[in-house]
């Protein structure tokens, strides 16, 4: 359920009246309304306003409220109905919104129960039917009802029948517990229903299950409800009326899912769904045809009786478009459709505690010693004892991605981001992340010095490739999956730093000034808002792009040093790497001095990190709200790394052991991360995936779990199957040629040899008629494909603009 604000309030009902008539229990609904509008001047109002009198109150939307306790008021036909009639008539002025209402909501009945005799039932039943009657949604009469996704009830206004409101008995003052009783509550409330099932009245029950045996909720009379519960049950009314609206004339973020049936979809996306669905089963009967009659594979080089190389490299590229199809069908159905339920998130320290405290448990039970001890990509070492383990090793790094990763979906998925020392932390796991990209990719090019475009566009395209998917299937855009963005842009920065003037990388002073000025020109650009201003002002004049600028500058300035930090500290350790293991240094050198005490300059780094983690946590207590913090985050966040970094590396012991299912998630983080959005939370993060087959206890913390364990399930498996997709698709767009031995000797960069291609080559001349001019062409095209990566990179490109503009 979406909180509306005053913003969003007035944005559905652009100038139209809220009508509430009705008793107190209806008046509480209109100052909840009057407040969200305006709470200041609601406050204000509330202190003059009289109990038992029309009200109004006015903030570009106007609420009204008509004292009518017994609902047979000649105010309630004259001065509701004639905005009425005028929308009946489609007459109201379109000029003057004022004139029309958008949502009327009738509340009332206590009063029959305490002021009547015996016959306070019939009395409330004729009322009741006349206000069916009025409101023009009896049998045979012009119904007021429109469905809330359809073009008219978006533009007009919805009416609603709240049911009594049930008090607590037991608190009630004497002259009230004597007449407002279970007896007379309960057959009204029944007339109620049977009314609403046979007639087009629309009853919010929700507002009764809101105070069902909850004391909580009750004010000390008993009989009128809190304001947060008042609050809640406008917000009820609101998304029932707005949302359709509001989803179809703002987008995404879908998180108005009441009441909604996610109208608002681009046809390109439909038609790419209809694709998805058809392709897996596409893919499975190629596969079992190829499987019952296999194709001849004269030309090709067979390892045992295992299908031909060019076959198997075939079915295996389809298999992982096959898994990413139905990815993305499973998202369409979960966050795009109603077959999903979306449950409201609610933060507990328990549950989150709770669950850290589960996933620590796995991770301790996994722990396994290393048993490849090979240096991640790009690392090298001159040491001649292999048994040492190395710094910050692969199953290392993908640990601590795998916690950090489990962390941030625990913070998500409970909602916690409103707890500032939680945030705290997640904002320093994120920045870890970005340490880790920069640390990472310079240790590899200031080893290997490969700054070609293959390696470039590998990192690119597997860093992307689903976010630059999702927009396309799921309405959103780009950006919106933040950090396969931030990572690419860092990476870029990362790889043009260490490209320019290149050959002279190995001076120490020159490196560490090119990292200074990309330092600043980085900071400025994330700063200075007109810069990306006018590239996003052409992005979105020539490629029908629409980004948030003051987003993405946000997220560019809370981590703008953390990756810098990153570089700087993996060319200390590629220096330290060479100083310690390398050759014999001269004894008055400082090379020499490092080595001769490198023992008792790891005791005092271990030192200074067990001194500065607490120090940190004590500073950061010290901040009282998340706009303060994130001022600092910048320039602080580099303490905790570094200081977890030494510790974790301080001991042979403790760099030799690792935590294998935190490593298992590291190594689909990135997946996990964009794939979370949908397919584990839902309405585009802002509530929770619910299967709604456990019953009503599933939307709250106590049955919540079922949902928790099977979808969870399903969302890592799938995350695993799309991490494993995802490499092998960019394995084939950087070349293709890479996947022909792939699972057939486990030498991936094996190609198959000459003398073979040209016998098919030889064989397909020879068996085949002579090609037209179209085939021709397309054959030209195949061969500038698998032969040329800028073409490959270029088409991509230009297929994505085309679907940009259409």
């Amino acid at each position: 359920m979406h909180e509306y604000t005053g913003k969003d309030i007035k944005a559905c009902l652009n100038g139209r009246r809220i009508v509430y008539i009705g008793d107190s229990t209806a008046r509480q609904l209109f100052w909840a309304t009057a407040k969200k509008l305006n709470a200041t001047g609601a406050n204000g109002y509330l202190r003059k306003a009289g109990k038992h009198e029309d009200l109004s109150f006015e903030d570009d939307v106007t609420v009204e409220f008509i004292w009518d306790p017994f609902l047979n008021s000649s105010s309630l036909r004259t001065k509701l109905l004639s905005s009425l009639d005028a929308n009946l008539r489609g007459d109201a002025n379109p000029m003057n919104p004022v004139e029309t209402t958008g949502l009327v909501t009738v509340g009332g009945g206590l009063w029959y129960a305490r002021h009547f005799g015996t016959d306070w039932l019939d009395r409330y039943r004729d009322t009741l039917d006349h206000v069916a009657h009025l409101l023009g949604t009896s049998k045979g009469s012009s119904s007021l009802y429109y469905p809330p996704s359809s073009e008219e009830g978006r533009k007009n206004h919805h009416v609603y029948v709240t049911p009594i409101q049930v008090p607590l008995y037991d608190v009630l003052s004497p002259r009230r517990a004597s007449t407002i009783t279970p007896a007379k509550i309960i057959p009204m409330n029944e007339y109620l229903f049977n009314l609403s099932t046979t007639n087009a009245i629309r009853v919010p029950w929700s507002h009764a299950l809101m105070t069902w045996e909850s004391q909580a909720a009750y004010e000390e009379s008993g009989l009128h409800v809190i304001e947060d519960v008042a609050i809640r049950k406008v917000d009820v009314l609101l998304n029932a009326r707005c949302n359709a609206h509001m989803t179809y004339t703002q987008g995404y973020p879908f998180d108005k899912t009441c009441c909604s049936t996610y109208e608002n979809q681009h046809p390109s996306r439909s038609r790419f769904f209809l694709a998805l669905v058809f392709i897996p089963p596409l893919i499975v009967g190629f596969r079992s045809y190829r499987t019952i009659f296999p194709r001849p594979s004269k030309g090709f080089r067979q390892v045992g009786s295992r299908p031909s190389v060019s076959a198997l490299s075939v079915i295996d590229l389809f298999e992982a478009f096959a898994v990413l199809s139905v990815v993305f069908t499973y998202c369409v159905l979960a966050d795009r459709t109603q077959l999903f339920n979306k449950a409201q998130k609610h933060f507990t320290h328990q549950e989150f505690y709770g669950l850290c405290t589960v996933v620590l448990m796995l991770g301790v039970l996994c722990v396994r010693r290393t048993i490849d001890n090979k240096l991640p990509q790009g690392y090298a070492s001159n040491r001649s004892q292999g048994t040492e383990p190395p710094f910050l090793s692969r199953d290392q790094s993908d640990e601590w991605k795998g916690w950090m990763q489990f962390i941030i979906l625990i913070y998500h998925y409970t909602g916690a981001s409103s707890i500032l020392g939680i945030y705290q932390v997640v904002r320093i796991l994120v920045a870890s992340y970005l340490f880790l990209t920069g640390f990472g990719h310079t240790v590899f090019l200031y080893r290997k010095q490969n700054y070609s475009l293959s390696r470039c566009a590998s990192v690119l395209v597997r860093y992307n490739l689903l976010s630059c998917v999702l927009p396309y299937v799921m309405d959103t855009d780009y950006l919106f999956y933040y950090f396969a963005p931030l990572v690419s842009f860092w990476y870029l920065v990362v790889y043009l730093t260490m490209r320019v003037k290149s050959s002279r990388n190995s001076s120490i002073p020159f490196l560490l000034s090119k990292i200074g000025v990309s330092a600043v020109i980085v900071t400025i650009l994330a700063k200075i808002p007109v810069l990306f201003d006018g590239i996003f002002f052409v992005l979105q004049y020539t490629c029908n792009i629409h980004w948030n600028v003051k987003e993405w500058q946000f997220r560019l300035r809370l981590d703008c040093y953390i990756v810098y930090i990153g570089m700087v500290a993996a060319i200390v350790y590629c220096e330290l790497s060479d100083i310690l293991h390398g050759q014999s240094c001269p004894q008055g050198s400082l090379r020499g001095a490092i080595r001769r005490h490198w023992t008792k300059i790891q005791f005092v780094s271990v030192g200074v990190a067990l001194t500065v983690l607490p120090g940190f946590w004590y500073f950061a207590r010290h901040f009282s709200d998340k706009v303060a913090y994130n001022r600092w985050v910048p320039y602080v966040s580099l303490v905790p790394i570094l200081a977890f970094l030494a510790l974790r590396n301080c001991n042979r012991h403790f760099r030799n052991f690792y935590s294998l299912t935190f490593a298992w998630l590291g190594r689909c983080s990135l997946e996990t991360f964009t794939l979370q959005f949908h397919i584990w939370l839902a309405a585009d993060t802002k509530g929770l995936l619910s299967l709604g087959v456990f019953g009503r206890k599933a939307t709250h913390i106590e049955g919540r779990y079922h949902d928790l364990v099977i979808l969870t399930g399903v969302f890592l498996w799938l995350s695993w199957m799309t991490a494993d997709a995802t490499t092998t698709i960019t394995n084939w767009i950087i070349d293709p040629k890479l996947q022909y031995v792939h699972d057939i000797e486990m030498t991936p960069l094996t190609v198959v040899d000459d003398a073979g291609l040209d016998a098919l080559v030889e064989r397909m001349n020879s068996e085949r008629i002579r090609p037209g001019a179209f085939v021709r062409q397309l054959k030209k095209l195949y061969e500038l494909w698998m032969g040329k990566l800028a073409f490959r990179l270029g088409s991509i490109v230009l297929i994505m603009w085309i679907l940009n503009m259409i």
